[in-house]
């Protein structure tokens, strides 16, 4: 399906202003010097003299007297020291003594170290002939998945190869030798202006390894819910995530994000952890590059880049004024933790100075809460499932965040997680998002098809039942029926397309319970060790028939809904008897029944696609014999949560 005009310019023009803002700020960094900063924000490269035997603390990296710049263009120099690139918002260090590439980046406090880039050589522990894939669009990786890979790790750095010295951008070549005493070679790039380093391996080394320790990981979905992955609940030693272009490492208590970023897609990323109890992180995750694949590792930094508050039951339906204030105006995502251990994202309201609240869209433009038959004053809010609800996070006009946990219908439950997902117009131009970083990385066409733009639009046809029942009411109830008979069968027509565009997409989602439900009963008696999970999956697959069959009854069939409309036609076009409004309200009411019911049943069924889709994901982490079914499931449930109905409340 082709992208629709509109929506494309609209996304063109966003990516063209987001990457004219970068190049913009950049452009402004090689010629401004910050209050305090001893270099202009250029890009140079560094000869420290001497090698340190642990990573650079931030007075060694304030203090350059005793290093060596080395000249813009000098291609050939054999470092005394330790190398070190910079770039007034990050530092990238290659220690002699080191097995990577080190990540500084600013803070109030100097430069702190943020992750540590380590390629690895990813070896086939079969040693199985090579898998051979391909790439399709979008740069998804086509072909069998790779075997779990024995991992050989680097130990010492060899050598440091200039590639490229400028102000503008420095790209070195870094060889570093492995326990087994081969050499791994990945190059390395950082730019001016930018807070993220671009790498891409350089020979048989296949893997990157972000060592970035944190409590909590997060995969970002521009579709449903966020995958979290808390260290503290999960028990396993490794665990599988969905490769899915990208992951949060959510650092200390709320002053940096270290996000990976990787293209295209091939396995899966892994996670490794370690520890216990309180003290139980997320060590590291592990990425595996795809022929001419690359990765970037940026660092979203300082204070109140994220934020946690614990949820406790009993707080549902409070007001809870958190200790936290955005640091910029920005399109903040709460990941709400669930008493079921799933995850429910919302994006957080803005409240405009007048005191109105504004929910943003993906591209930064306000847009309001739904359909105009669900606006509400203050924060009040409708959808299908849940009802009327008060809107559960927002940020006042101060920047303050406020939480109100809902009180029915979706119960919080333990830590939940705020961080900025994407960028508003009054965004500063030297502050960056998750969708920014996206971007910035991957460029317009990566990014279209992983944001699926045109599945994200809604779909919509004819006039709702609410609606059409108050103009026909309207009609009848002043005698008008003669003289509005084309409003009548215009109105007629609409109703009639509403109820059968949301019957066709409830059909849908039976097919696809049932396709789905056939799918996990093989994968079971395949894989008779995976029944747990899969019996799981099944479960929740199977709610959607339950939900269908509680309201069959109510939503009659496609076929009474079109003789409701033909009787209307037949009987009251052109009829001016005392009864007229009776009979009108008669067949209205009965519609509206029909497509209420319609509407809640398509927004229970795509809660129940949304719940099976992070099973999926959940059940490659716990197991990583389960990575294939998962991967499988979600990319199926992806494609049905395609162009929703707007009553099926995609976004909240």
């Amino acid at each position: 399906m082709r992208m629709t005009l509109a929506r494309k310019g609209v996304f063109v023009l966003c990516c063209r202003r987001l990457f004219a803002a970068v190049s913009c700020f950049a452009l402004l960094g090689a010629s401004v010097r910050p209050a305090g900063a001893d270099e202009p924000l250029a890009v140079r490269l560094f000869d420290t003299g001497d090698s340190s035997l642990v990573p650079l603390p931030p007075d060694a990296l304030a203090n350059k007297d005793n290093w060596t710049l080395l000249p813009e263009d000098e291609a050939r120099h054999n470092f005394a020291g330790d190398a070190v690139i910079s770039n007034g918002k990050l530092a990238v260090v290659f220690r002699k003594k080191g097995r990577g590439a080190e990540v500084h980046a600013v803070t109030p406090g100097g430069l702190a170290m943020r992750a540590e880039l380590v390629p690895l050589f990813l070896q086939d522990p079969l040693h199985l002939s090579p898998i051979h894939v391909t790439v399709g669009p979008g740069g998804m990786v086509k072909g069998p998945k790779l075997l779990p890979l024995a991992v050989s790790p680097t130990v010492a750095l060899v050598a440091v190869e200039i590639v490229e010295n400028n102000p503008g951008v420095v790209v070195v070549d870094a060889v570093f030798s492995t326990i087994e005493g081969k050499r791994l070679q990945f190059r390395c790039e950082l730019k001016l202006g930018q807070v993220f380093v671009q790498t891409q391996p350089r020979s048989i080394n296949t893997g990157l390894q972000v060592v970035a320790p944190c409590r909590f990981a997060v995969l970002p979905d521009f579709f449903a819910d966020d995958i979290v992955v808390d260290a503290a609940e999960t028990a396993v030693s490794e665990a599988e995530l969905p490769s899915e272009h990208f992951l949060l490492h959510l650092l200390g208590e709320g002053e940096a994000i270290v996000m990976a970023v990787w293209h295209p897609a091939q396995d899966d990323v892994r996670v490794t952890l370690s520890g216990q109890g309180a003290s139980r992180a997320i060590t590291s995750s592990e990425i595996h590059y795809a022929p001419e694949g690359k990765a970037w590792v940026a660092v979203i930094n300082g204070p109140g880049t994220w934020h946690r508050r614990d949820i406790t039951g009993e707080e549902a339906g409070k007001i809870i004024d958190l200790d936290w204030k955005a640091p910029c105006l920005a399109h903040w995502r709460v990941d709400w933790r669930r008493a079921d251990k799933l995850t429910d994202s919302w994006e957080m309201l803005t409240q405009s100075p007048d005191g109105q609240y504004v929910k943003h869209g993906w591209y930064g433009q306000p847009e309001s809460f739904g359909n105009d038959d669900w606006l509400r004053e203050e924060r009040e809010r409708w959808t299908t499932v849940l009802g009327f609800f008060m809107y559960p996070c927002w940020l006042d006009r101060q920047g303050a965040g406020h939480l109100q946990p809902l009180k029915k219908g979706v119960r919080f439950q333990g830590p939940a997680l705020i961080y900025p997902i994407n960028r508003l117009e009054a965004t500063p131009l030297e502050q960056f998002t998750v969708v920014d970083i996206m971007r910035a990385t991957l460029g317009i066409g990566p990014c279209e098809y992983i944001l699926d733009v045109e599945g994200q639009k809604k779909t919509f046809q004819g006039r709702p039942t609410c609606a059409s029942r108050t103009i026909l009411d309207g009609i009848y109830a002043s005698k008008q029926q003669k003289q509005q008979r084309e409003v009548v069968e215009k109105t007629l027509d609409e109703v009639l397309a509403f109820v059968r565009h949301i019957r066709g997409r409830i059909e849908d989602y039976i097919v696809f319970g049932h396709e789905v439900g056939a799918y996990l009963e093989e994968q079971k008696r395949a894989q008779p060790q995976l029944a747990g999970l899969v019996t799981e999956m099944q479960e929740t697959t199977g709610r959607i028939d339950n939900y269908v069959a509680r309201r069959k009854n109510a939503i009659k069939t496609p076929e009474y809904a079109s003789g409701l409309v033909a009787e209307f036609r037949r009987t009251l076009i052109d009829y001016e008897g005392a009864d007229a409004l009776a009979k009108c309200k008669r067949i209205t009411a009965a519609l509206v029944d029909i497509g209420g019911n319609q509407d809640e049943l398509v927004g229970e069924c795509r809660m129940v696609v949304k719940i099976l889709r992070q099973q999926a994901a959940l059940a490659m982490a716990g197991d990583p014999r389960a990575a294939q079914v998962g991967s499988e499931v979600r990319r199926r449930t992806q494609q049905m949560l395609r162009n929703p109905t707007s009553y099926e409340a995609p976004r909240h």
